[in-house]
């Protein structure tokens, strides 16, 4: 199951990868490092452009995903699922690794959080995923996973 949620994000996330290397001001503005950039004032017709994310079936044809907001909404709700999931087995290790931990200062290690985040960004590049989500999802996943483990860590010691 973790496999085919993470095969699917990948799928996903090669599929957005490729369309934003079609539109090279978009991959400078939204996927690069340094994303800085005013909100348009321009108004455009929505919908707007053509659909982007496409999937293989079975049979080797391609379909489009996404005919309507409330299509998106639904895979995004699925995909949170999904990430929720995730979130609560790297939890169980979290909460798992505090066993190997004597001190309540060696739980939190900022060498150890650099490079995961460092990880997060190869692993985000070669995958595709926007450098500014990666960072972001996993600044905020380390800077809550900390915490939960000092809060077990203290648990375990009363």
């Amino acid at each position: 199951m973790i496999f085919q949620v993470l095969l699917g994000f990948l799928t996903l996330s090669t599929a957005i990868g490729s369309t934003a290397n079609a539109n090279a001001n978009a991959n400078a503005n939204c996927y690069g490092s340094n994303v800085i950039s005013a909100p348009s004032a321009d108004h455009r017709p929505v919908p707007w452009g053509t659909p982007s994310v496409h999937f293989s079936s079975l049979n080797g044809t391609l379909t489009t995903c996404c005919n309507t907001l409330d299509e998106i909404r639904t895979a995004l709700d699925d995909i949170d699922d999904q990430i929720l999931q995730l979130l609560n087995r790297r939890a169980a290790y979290v909460r798992e690794a505090t066993r190997f931990k004597s001190t309540r200062a060696s739980v939190n290690v900022p060498s150890r959080n650099e490079a995961v985040l460092q990880q997060a960004e190869q692993q985000a590049v070669h995958i595709g995923v926007p450098l500014t989500i990666a960072r972001a999802a996993m600044g905020a996943i380390l800077n809550s996973s900390v915490p939960f483990e000092q809060c077990i860590f203290d648990a375990s010691t009363e």
